[in-house]
């Protein structure tokens, strides 16, 4: 269906206007009407908003040429579609100036021969415009009424991209994650340089819209219209903005009923956590569910909320979706496996391996600024991320990575400062020692005099042993560091020679001190090491 615009000419057959002549602007009479207004003040430019069609008498400025000059020049620089005006009373002629100003600009002005009552015209044009804008709402809420009973029965979304060029009359392009999918109608095919010459005929800009289709916050899809031989209009819009929204609704429904078929996946995908999948299984598994075969190694990432109260009240479907959405946007194909009150997704890797750790953060940070997660629709929740693996079948060495960095993010707390098994590379030697034998008891041989000063005297020594040692043994950068005088840092300094022994600076001990101070952070609560927070 198609709405037409109202334009100069348009109005130049109606009612009262029998009697014309158009003195300049020929060029200009497809220009669009969007209101009328009668005018007889020389000062208009704060009073327009553009595409206003202007009746005067000319009494604004009478045989004043500047004047008229100034008005008319006005009346261009604020889009008005033309001016009508009443030869006789207050004006009985056009300077050639304001002539020859109009026909450059293509603005049409056109002159009543006859006595015209101005009243009758507005209204015969504004009851037109109204009826219009009032067939443009019915219009939209039949094509809308109408998209709705297609969006209960079509299987594939090609059916709503038929409908809107049926509709419109316009050629469509649709796009999912950048890439082109479809089509309608399609191109006769040509060849490459008959194409690129159509393709710069068929995409100027003022003949092209686009719509960005959002799914869970995301950037998901772009639907476009382009038109070959007219401007696309206010209804077009409309009607574009209508059909962006329920492919939207109708992909959302897809990804959803799809991420459903996955949770049936779960035992299988389990299975390759745990190692029990050779290289052919895993291939054929993910010929089944990719297109394009092109994996570079992989990952397991790991989301672990608090409790299972709170996994049990969460849409986890959703949480899924939105996932899967944000992390295949950056080259990862996602398998999700539900796990007590975590969430395991079993990352691909489809692009540069260089880049991974990047893509993931990336990820991450997007998941974190998502209105699901930001509005605490979603309570607090780990990140864990295992080690890359080159070779798919060893799956299993990134899942118990990744529970590893689980592991040690929870005895961190807020003291954790990567999501990442490889970041973490100290706390990993303490964990496997700490398996291994009693590290608590050898961290308290070195650590304890220190910690018992500072609870006894509140003397700050720990702090100051951790940022002296960091500090590679500068007096002067510590002191900065700490925030107090030289005098005192002395104090301390001879106060921690007493505690460790004067020794304590020297390369083996000041190795295995400084190994202790990051064990203890490992083993003790965060209220009882508030000084790390200092240095993050």
């Amino acid at each position: 269906m198609k709405t037409s615009k109202l334009t100069v000419s348009d109005v130049l057959k109606r009612k009262h206007f029998e009697h014309i002549h158009i003195a300049a602007g020929h060029q200009g009479l497809n220009r669009t009407v969007k209101w009328v207004h009668v005018v007889e003040v020389a000062k208009i430019s704060n009073l327009l908003k553009g595409k206003e069609l202007i009746l005067s008498t000319g009494v604004g400025w009478k045989e004043n040429k500047s004047l008229f000059m100034s008005f008319v020049q006005q009346l261009i620089e604020c889009d008005a579609s033309g001016l009508c005006i009443e030869i006789g009373t207050y004006a009985s002629s056009i300077p050639q100036e304001v002539i020859d100003l109009a026909d450059e600009c293509q603005f049409p002005i056109i002159l009543f021969l006859k006595e015209v009552p101005f009243v009758e015209i507005t209204q015969d044009i504004h009851a037109y415009l109204i009826n219009q804008h009032y067939q443009i709402i019915s219009n939209l809420e039949s094509y809308s009424q109408e998209l709705n009973k297609k969006l209960l029965s079509i299987g594939h979304y090609d059916e709503i991209l038929k409908f809107l060029h049926h509709y419109l009359g316009h050629q469509v392009i649709f796009k999912i994650n950048g890439k082109e999918v479809e089509l309608v109608p399609k191109y006769v095919k040509r060849s490459d340089e008959e194409q690129q010459s159509f393709d710069s005929a068929l995409y100027p800009q003022q003949k092209i819209a686009s719509q960005s289709i959002q799914i869970l916050g995301n950037e998901y899809a772009e639907l476009s219209i382009v038109s070959i031989d007219k401007e696309i209009n206010e209804f077009d819009l409309l009607i574009l903005d209508r059909t962006a929204t329920a492919l939207a609704q109708h992909l959302l429904r897809d990804l959803y009923v799809e991420e459903k078929k996955r949770a049936q996946e779960h035992e299988w995908l389990k299975s390759w956590l745990e190692g029990e999948h050779t290289s052919e299984a895993i291939f054929d598994y993910l010929a089944d569910h990719e297109t394009e075969l092109r994996f570079k190694g992989g990952f397991v990432s790991i989301f672990r909320f608090k409790s299972s109260k709170q996994y049990l009240n969460l849409d986890i479907t959703y949480f899924k979706l939105l996932c899967r959405t944000i992390f295949e946007q950056q080259g990862f194909s996602t398998f999700p496996v539900d796990f007590r009150n975590s969430v395991i997704f079993i990352m691909v890797n489809k692009r540069d391996l260089k880049t991974w750790k990047h893509r993931m953060k990336m990820g991450i940070k997007y998941l974190l600024k998502s209105d699901f997660v930001n509005k605490k629709r979603v309570p607090k929740f780990l990140i864990g991320v295992g080690k890359f693996v080159e070779n798919l079948s060893h799956m299993d060495k990134s899942y118990r990575t990744a529970l590893e960095t689980i592991k040690i993010q929870n005895q961190l707390g807020e003291k954790a400062n990567s999501y990442f098994y490889e970041d973490l590379h100290i706390y990993r030697i303490i964990s496997f020692i700490h398996k291994c034998s009693d590290l608590h008891e050898v961290v308290m041989e070195y650590l304890e005099p220190v910690i018992q000063y500072d609870k006894k005297y509140n003397g700050k020594l720990m702090e100051t042993l951790k940022v002296y040692l960091e500090c590679n043994g500068s007096k002067k950068e510590t002191a900065r560091k700490l925030f107090v005088v030289r005098q005192t840092l002395y104090h301390r300094i001879q106060k921690l020679e007493k505690l460790l022994g004067d020794d304590f600076m020297h390369p083996e001990k000041r190795l295995a001190i400084e190994f202790m101070i990051k064990a203890y952070e490992y083993f003790m609560p965060n209220n009882e090491t508030q000084y790390v927070q200092n240095d993050q």
